[in-house]
């Protein structure tokens, strides 16, 4: 595994648990919603869907960093491969496939209210269209697989 690898690595985890953990708190611009967030669900639904979605990586990038200059544990790897991969069928089930393939109505009419005054660059389709700031988060997670898969 070499230094480059392992300094990508550590940087797209900070980044997707900065993402998971802030991105329905802190104003980013029209690159999130915070106002609509915070209208659409309850302060206590935000706090455990932040929760929920935030700390399986947390964890797993605090091992990463506690094993950082050394092998990691094959656990550490299972553990990352399968959280990510969990994270990217997620990311497909809620985003793309609605997006690209079939039409999810309720779903769109949701998305309209969270993200519809957000940035985005791609046009709409069957009532969606990804902002911008997911677009990354997506793409960096895929980026994430892809090293991963390098690396191992």
């Amino acid at each position: 595994m070499t230094p480059i690898a392992v300094d990508a690595l550590l940087c797209l985890q900070v980044f997707q648990v900065l993402f998971l953990a802030f991105h329905d708190w802190v104003p980013l611009g029209r690159l999130n919603d915070v106002k609509a967030a915070r209208e659409a669900d309850s302060f206590g639904r935000l706090i455990t869907v932040t929760v929920v979605s935030t700390l399986p990586f947390a964890i797993g990038l605090e091992a990463s960093f506690y094993y950082a200059g050394t092998a990691y544990p094959g656990w550490l790897w299972m553990y990352l491969e399968i959280s990510y991969a969990v994270l990217f069928v997620g990311q497909l089930r809620a985003w793309w496939l609605p997006y690209l393939i079939h039409p999810e109505l309720v779903r769109a009419a949701r998305y309209q209210i969270l993200f519809g005054k957000t940035h985005a660059f791609l046009p709409t389709r069957n009532g969606i269209r990804p902002n911008t700031l997911h677009v990354i988060l997506h793409a960096t997670t895929l980026s994430t697989l892809i090293l991963l898969g390098f690396i191992a």
